[in-house]
């Protein structure tokens, strides 16, 4: 498998960037929570300020990025968090940002982004519109830099911060660190940015069933997109079309198994976090958790579950947690 990457992903700047992360937020909390009998840690990163973990790979990228390359403004691709995060970062380094979001994007979602004061250029994702078309063409007209939500060499670094955080907390509670982390998973940045955070850790993505590109890219070693017939998920987080060739070498050999779970697993999740936690998670940021729940994660003495955001339509939110499937 060729690479085409201007900079290789390693530890060594999973670290810088949790340094660059550790000036500008607090850690997010690792709270317990008891399952079976057991205990597991939810690291809650649906409570940063964008209301996910997407804010970490954001503030590294940007801030990595030439005066140059900032005066051009950079593009980003997203449904919602990713976008967020690009945005947040944005503002606060004085960057323009334009954001391709896709039509059926949840409304707090494009809201919010909007409120950050990025740009949003809209695609038609049911309609099969090409986002990375869209996205490269932008680039092409104005010279941005691409940020790209979970492929991009530094936006992963920065995701793995939240492994390191998780080391220091666990080492702190339980005297070691995580020996299981399961993690919500799109394309698979979060997924690689803790695996080379927490080199001693197991790491397990977790994806919608049907959106499994992730799982089936790794068993084919080749990447292999979702099926034409992928069936309805609330996970819009969870969508993307393909993995990256960049995760793919990553995560090769540090992924024992992939978990898939349904829509009434998630919403079952999101209800136990609401109960247990009293924490708001939107449908992609529990899938991790509903993994656990339904017995498709085997736990280890010490586990970790990120909850990666929170970002859900209220009226939504209030008709899963007042439902029971």
């Amino acid at each position: 498998m060729s690479l085409n990457v201007s900079h290789m992903p390693d530890r060594a700047g999973v670290l810088r960037a949790a340094v660059k992360v550790a000036a500008i937020l607090p850690p997010t909390p690792l709270l317990p929570l008891d399952v079976d009998g057991r205990t597991i840690w939810c690291k809650a990163e649906c409570l940063q300020p964008v209301g996910a973990f997407k804010i970490r790979g954001a503030w590294h990228r940007l801030t990595e990025l030439t005066q140059d390359q900032r005066s051009k403004g950079v593009v980003g691709v997203s449904s919602g968090n990713h976008a967020q995060g690009v945005g947040w970062a944005a503002r606060r380094l004085g960057i323009a940002a334009t954001i391709v979001m896709p039509t059926d994007a949840p409304r707090v979602k494009l809201d919010a982004t909007r409120a950050l004061g990025a740009d949003i250029m809209l695609y038609d994702r049911p309609g099969g519109e090409n986002r990375d078309q869209v996205a490269a063409e932008l680039i092409l007209e104005t010279g941005a830099t691409l940020v790209h939500a979970f492929a991009d060499p530094w936006v992963i670094e920065g995701q793995g911060s939240a492994g390191i955080e998780i080391a220091a907390q666990m080492e702190a509670m339980e005297g070691a660190g995580p020996d299981l982390i399961v993690c919500p998973c799109g394309g698979g940045g979060l997924s690689a940015g803790l695996a080379l955070a927490c080199p001693e850790a197991t790491i397990v993505p977790v994806e919608p069933v049907g959106w499994d590109t992730v799982n089936r890219s790794l068993a084919a070693g080749e990447l292999v997109p979702v099926g034409a017939d992928a069936p309805p998920t609330p996970c819009d987080s969870l969508q993307p079309p393909v993995t990256h060739a960049l995760n793919l070498e990553l995560l090769q050999g540090r992924i024992p198994y992939v978990a898939t779970v349904t829509a009434a697993e998630v919403r079952a999740a999101q209800r136990l976090a609401f109960a247990k936690l009293r924490l708001v998670v939107e449908p992609g940021g529990a899938a991790a958790l509903a993994a656990v729940l339904a017995g498709k994660v085997e736990l280890q003495p010490r586990t970790v579950v990120v909850l990666s955001g929170g970002n859900t339509d209220p009226a939504a939110f209030a008709q899963v947690i007042s439902t029971v499937d």
